[in-house]
């Protein structure tokens, strides 16, 4: 008996969103849009996000209260209320650094029967750190068969 062959294919798509400023925005149906467009059943969707000033996380979708806390922790955390070197491009871009520093700039989730894998209570956001709008920019890709 011979080991069947099965060949691996790739789709890769940038989206863009615009941000209204320091949030956590759910992205989990937009990436879900791109793994039905890929046509991939089985494999891997990665994102990446092409920016120093805003992450991604995958958390709890269910409570609101979560995304608030982890907001309100983060803020404590890395205050913009202290005196950073880098303050050129404003007193919110050093903070937004350390805060992308201390979370993902990239996630990757299984795909499983054409759908991200993820758990019941389980969602994908891009968190802004930045207080103004923005337009953000991330590359999903996606392998499998």
């Amino acid at each position: 008996m011979s080991p069947e062959t099965v060949s691996s294919r790739h789709y890769q798509q940038v989206i863009s969103l615009r941000s209204a400023g320091k949030g956590l925005y759910p992205i989990t149906r937009e990436i879900q849009e791109q793994v039905g467009r890929s046509g991939i059943q089985t494999g891997l969707c990665t994102v990446f996000l092409r920016h120093t000033s805003a992450s991604l996380i995958i958390q709890e979708n269910a409570d609101p209260d979560v995304l608030a806390d982890l907001e309100s922790f983060m803020a404590r955390l890395v205050p913009e209320a202290y005196s950073y070197r880098h303050c050129n491009e404003g007193p919110d871009d050093m903070p937004a650094h350390i805060r992308t520093a201390l979370t993902h700039s990239s996630e990757t989730i299984p795909v499983m029967e054409g759908r991200l894998a993820l758990g019941t209570w389980q969602g994908l956001y891009l968190w802004e750190h930045r207080s103004q709008r923005s337009t953000r920019e991330m590359v999903v890709h996606i392998s499998g068969i």
